[in-house]
């Protein structure tokens, strides 16, 4: 085997694992939220103290594919579609630390409304259906990334505008009952905060299909729409 050959292969070898290592990290970070959603609907606190602990799992998956793509632009010197790749893959692993950020919030919001015995707001389960477009949408993103799939991509942004305005409708309806009765205040405002962090769930599975665009077409449309 020519030494050109055995640089390519390690080359190919090194993009395959960085590609496994977006992926194992999605996966986890979408555990995180399912599990931060699950604590919301039943109240269970041990699950908010495994997802508080599990979310240096998420850190750690950052350091080691931050480690990665510096070596692979320092050893391989990635060009054109490689490096568009590596690029991406630090713009994605950004986001998906974040959501892990807003899964932990989300389950520390949920253990503090069921410590104040007030979960029974009327409309209150709208926030695990907006939660369920949320994963949606961040699973998609993980599945064009693996593809590479500009298409299903670019229906992950257009999937973003359903969860912000649900998210909308949810806090117009708490606003309504805060109003009625200002003994749901408390509870309502952690159900804000839930819900707000589910919307950044949104926005940053939409920044992920955003990347994979980027990666897929080489065209950056963060602040200029897909149409453009």
């Amino acid at each position: 085997m020519s030494d050109s050959i055995h640089v390519s292969r390690q080359f190919d070898e090194d993009l395959s694992g960085l590609r496994t290592h977006v992926l194992e990290m999605g996966g986890l970070v979408e555990a995180q939220i399912r599990a931060a959603v699950e604590a919301y609907a039943t109240g269970e606190t041990g699950i908010v103290k495994d997802i508080v602990e599990n979310d240096h799992r998420v850190n750690d998956f950052e350091k080691i594919i931050d480690d990665e793509t510096i070596h692979v632009v320092a050893r391989r010197q990635p060009t054109a579609s490689d490096l568009r790749l590596v690029m991406g893959v630090t713009k994605i692993v950004t986001d998906l630390e974040r959501i892990g950020d807003e899964a932990k919030k989300i389950a520390k919001g949920a253990r503090r409304v069921h410590e104040q015995g007030m979960l029974q707001l009327p409309r209150a389960t709208d926030v695990r259906h907006v939660a369920d477009e949320a994963v949606v949408m961040l699973r998609q993103a993980l599945d064009s990334f693996a593809r590479l799939d500009s298409q299903l991509a670019d229906a992950v942004i257009h999937a973003d505008a359903k969860v912000d305005a649900e998210f909308k409708a949810i806090v117009r309806q708490l606003i309504t009952y805060m109003m009625e009765d200002p003994r749901t205040i408390s509870t309502a405002i952690d159900i804000v905060w839930i819900g707000r962090s589910i919307e950044r769930i949104g926005d940053h599975a939409k920044n992920i299909a955003e990347h994979v665009i980027y990666i897929a077409e080489g065209r950056d449309i963060r602040h200029s729409g897909k149409e453009e």
